[in-house]
C-alpha cells in the first residue's frame, strides 16, 4: 500500500508494475478517479503497447468538486460502485499476478466525500487469493485498511511544484 500526502503513490504502484511485467506476470491497474478527462495519461498509453499483459482501465469520472468537476455526484458514486464491482471480479479471477487499486483509498474519503465503504475495501482484501499481489493507493489511508496490509510505505510531502504555481507535466505526472 502506498499512502499519505506525499506524491508518487501512483508512480510507485506503477514501478512495481514494471518489475513484475519482467518477469512475466499478468498485470491489472484499476483507477478509481482516473477516466472522463482530456488528457492523456502515459501509463494507458503504455498499457496499450503490453497488452494483454498489462491493462489499465480508467473507471473514474475525475475528482469530485475539484479541478473544474461539475459532475452530478450520482455520476461519481456509480462509477465508484462499478468500479469496487470490476475490482471483485478481477480479484477472484485468478487472470492476474498483480492487481493495483489505484486511489481507492482516497475513494474512502475524498475531502469529506465517500464513494466507497471502508468495509467494501475490506471485503476486496479478503477475497484475494494467496497468490494474487495486491497494491492500493491513495490518501488518507484509514487504521482498518493499515492494519491488513502486509506493506505500507507513506509518502510524505517535502515540496511540491503546485507550491511553485507549476503544472503537472506530461510524462512525470500523467
Amino acid at each position: 500500500m502506498y499512502t499519505g500526502n506525499g506524491k508518487g503513490k501512483t508512480s510507485a504502484a506503477l514501478g512495481a508494475c514494471v518489475r513484475a511485467l519482467g518477469h512475466g506476470w499478468r498485470v491489472l491497474v484499476l483507477q478509481f478517479f482516473k477516466g472522463d478527462w482530456p488528457i492523456v495519461f502515459g501509463e494507458l498509453e503504455m498499457a496499450k503497447r503490453l497488452s494483454p499483459q498489462f491493462e489499465v482501465l480508467q473507471l473514474g469520472r475525475g475528482f469530485v468538486k475539484h479541478m473544474g468537476d461539475t459532475k452530478p455526484f450520482d455520476e461519481h458514486l456509480a462509477a465508484a460502485r462499478d468500479a469496487l464491482a470490476t475490482a471483485r471480479a478481477r480479484i477472484t479471477s485468478g487472470a492476474y499476478d498483480l492487481i493495483v487499486l489505484d486511489e481507492i483509498l482516497y475513494a474512502i474519503d475524498y475531502a469529506g466525500v465517500q464513494l466507497v465503504k471502508v468495509e467494501e475495501v475490506l471485503e476486496l482484501l479478503e477475497a484475494k487469493p494467496p497468490a494474487l499481489h495486491l497494491i492500493l493507493t491513495g490518501r488518507s489511508a484509514p487504521e482498518a485498511v493499515l492494519e491488513r496490509a502486509d506493506l505500507v510505505t507513506r509518502m510524505e510531502e517535502v515540496k511540491h511544484p503546485w507550491q511553485q504555481k507549476i503544472p503537472a507535466q506530461v510524462g512525470i505526472d500523467y
